[in-house]
């Protein structure tokens, strides 16, 4: 029974026009129909570079290259999962000679004149090598797909979408490292939607996580720039990264984050406003050794802190020190 000539593709190289003949003929009778053909080592490597066959007849003298070295070059051209069957062609049959082809990077060697029975049943063989081969790449591929989503939910919230502490906890500190490297400010606005349990003990649960859900979208349009991250915290409380933002550019995205919050307009009559609000606290600082995320994140919330303190709705600044109050 014939292979199917889509299941191989198969290219020869070799420099004898005869040779090549009759290669073709045997690959004819064994299904493989349309053989890719080179006749130097340079015309090989090309091939190789745009098609990649899956299984390489290669002459070991060849007039431009020794197929040796075409054999260690396509070698070179492969990846970690990448692996294309290479059958020396030689008229030489010395141990010398063999080993040198397996150190190249070959996987077989036939002896010229080839016989077409031989040829047959070291091209099965490697048939089901490519077969293995190619369900490896699959498996390893879906299992890098399976992990990267399984790394994207580990580090999203369920709940709105966003990042959650565990991203923040992980990615604050490598923009911690890069503002340091490059001496920029970074800062931290700690959001806090304002009496957020009166709004459930009044609206219910369910209404409560679509506020959370309505929040954390104006908070995260608040963050657009590719450094920037955006979390949730925990509960109904929000954090952004700002990297190379000083404070005055952190505090006026927060001021314009809680003008963002009033203009949704959700109902929440157990707070004065009558509607939503939300809280910001904001401190910035440029890395250095001395001085830490955590102690960032800190002045932060003693920020946030005094901002509710002083009747919500508005932004405190806190600058690794003492608080002012921005209304």
């Amino acid at each position: 029974m014939g292979m199917n000539e889509n299941a191989l593709k198969v290219l020869v190289v070799e420099d004898s026009k005869v040779t090549i003949k009759v290669l073709l003929n045997y690959l004819r009778r064994m299904g493989i129909n349309h053989p890719l053909v080179a006749e130097s080592g340079s015309d090989a490597l090309e091939i190789c570079r745009n098609e990649r066959p899956d299984l390489i007849l290669l002459d070991a003298q060849l007039p431009d290259i020794d197929g040796f070295d075409v054999a260690r070059n396509i070698r070179a051209l492969e990846d970690s999962v990448d692996w294309t069957a290479i059958i020396f062609l030689t008229s030489k049959n010395t141990d010398d000679d063999l080993a040198r082809g397996i150190d190249a990077g070959g996987d077989d060697y036939l002896m010229k004149p080839v016989s077409e029975v031989v040829l047959h049943a070291k091209i099965r063989a490697m048939q089901r090598l490519v077969g293995m081969q190619r369900e490896l790449v699959l498996v390893t591929n879906e299992l890098n797909s399976a992990n990267k989503e399984l790394l994207r939910l580990s580090t999203m919230d369920g709940l709105t979408g966003i990042s959650n502490r565990r991203m923040y906890d992980d990615y604050g500190k490598r923009e911690w490292r890069r503002c340091e490297r490059m001496k920029q400010p970074i800062s931290l606005v700690l959001v806090d939607v304002d009496h957020f349990k009166l709004f459930n003990d009044q609206y219910g649960h369910q209404a409560g996580d679509e506020c959370l859900k309505s929040v954390a979208s104006q908070v995260a349009k608040i963050g657009q720039r590719p450094t920037d991250l955006v979390a949730r915290y925990g509960g109904e409380e929000f954090v952004l990264v700002l990297g190379e933002t000083s404070a005055d550019g952190a505090r006026w995205l927060a001021s314009r984050l809680c003008q963002k919050i009033a203009e949704l307009n959700i109902p929440h009559h157990a707070a004065s406003t009558r509607h939503v609000t939300v809280s910001c606290g904001v401190a910035s600082v440029i890395p250095d050794d001395d001085r830490s995320l955590d102690v960032l994140l800190k002045s932060a919330d003693r920020a946030l802190y005094r901002a509710k303190a002083a009747g919500r709705d508005r932004v405190v600044v806190c600058d690794y020190g003492q608080a002012i109050v921005v209304v």
